[in-house]
């Protein structure tokens, strides 16, 4: 089957690999839509903290944003999941460990992550195996645009139920990329007031369109009270900029990651009885976020800026888009083309 395969820093292409074969639990999956994440970008080009720390290595197969069709089922897994369309976590836990048996896979130490780490294949390919613990059914009105965002959406879901808004609570995103527009997004269906900071113009824009109460470059932010901020860029310096901007009594969330540590004042955070979250992984935040597509009180399809084939993926992950290319945050990868 074809596969993107990345060699080395800056090094690509599509080759030409076994397909999968369907393990005991297991599922093989047909990939129908695959989204580029930056997490993909880094391992591109070379900047990802498990290439350095032991958890990655060349040569990788990426893509843990995905959606398809089972196509085969490995012995011990129920055939009636042959057919349907699914998604899946991306975290895999190592089932037997203190934190896999209190719920807490995500965070395993011997965990999987698909297309990430552990060197499990990624789903920018024809076909993925997958264990079927992992798998979430689509149902009919989750299209395969949307399919492929529930991976991100799960996180957003997450990040938003840490912030915990009431109706009527205003919330700041920090950061217009996907997974912030995706928090924007959910907070709103909540009920909450939702404002968007960011600094690329292009990235504001497309913001100005999907209707939250304000959008704001970083150096207009307005001295408003922020009931929650949500960090959830790639900048060092907006940890703490969260911390000064939430109200005393206020929840921060952290679901972004710098390329190097940030640094915050704690005394800023005990004096302020503020309420800190970290968010990693979208696991416990699947099955909320599906639910939230299909009845379409949440509609992530319009942050794909466009769906290219296997062929255009080493261009996307160098920075650049097709001609055609509409003005959200996210591109889709369709294997089949």
């Amino acid at each position: 089957m074809r596969a993107f395969v990345v060699t080395g820093p800056h090094r690509s292409g599509v080759q030409e690999v076994e397909p999968p074969k369907a393990g005991p639990d297991q599922v093989v999956v047909d990939v129908s839509r695959v989204g580029v994440c930056g997490t993909d970008v880094e391992f591109f080009t070379g900047e990802m903290a498990y290439l350095h720390q032991g958890h990655a290595r060349y040569p990788m197969r990426l893509g843990h944003e995905w959606c398809g069709t089972v196509a085969a089922v490995g012995r011990g897994v129920d055939p009636r999941w042959l057919g349907r369309r699914v998604t899946g976590d991306t975290m895999l836990g190592c089932g037997h460990c203190r934190r896999c048996l209190g719920g807490l896979g995500h965070v395993c130490t011997d965990r999987s992550e698909i297309g990430i780490r552990g060197g499990f294949a990624g789903a920018l390919a024809e076909q993925l195996a997958v264990p079927v613990s992992a798998l979430h059914a689509l149902p009919d009105s989750v299209d395969d645009s949307a399919g492929a965002l529930v991976e991100p959406g799960g996180n957003a879901l997450r990040s938003v139920r840490a912030a915990a808004p009431a109706p009527g609570d205003r919330v700041l995103v920090l950061g217009p990329g996907t997974i912030g527009l995706l928090v924007a997004e959910f907070a709103r269906a909540e009920g909450a007031e939702v404002h968007v900071v960011g600094k690329s113009p292009r990235s504001l824009e497309f913001a100005r369109t999907l209707g939250f109460a304000g959008v704001w470059g970083d150096d207009r932010i307005p001295a408003l009270p922020w009931d929650a901020v949500v960090d959830a860029s790639n900048d060092p310096a907006v940890p703490a900029l969260a911390l000064d901007l939430v109200e005393p009594g206020g929840r921060v969330v952290y679901i972004g990651l710098a390329g190097t540590p940030s640094r915050l004042d704690t005394r800023t955070l005990v004096l302020k009885d503020v309420t800190a979250v970290g968010i990693l992984g979208a696991s416990a935040g699947l099955a909320g976020t599906i639910e939230r597509y299909a009845a379409a009180t949440v509609d992530p399809r319009p942050l794909v800026a466009a769906t290219v084939g296997l062929e255009q993926v080493g261009e996307v992950l160098a920075g650049g888009l097709p001609e055609n290319a509409g003005p959200g945050p996210k591109v889709h990868v369709d294997p089949r083309r």
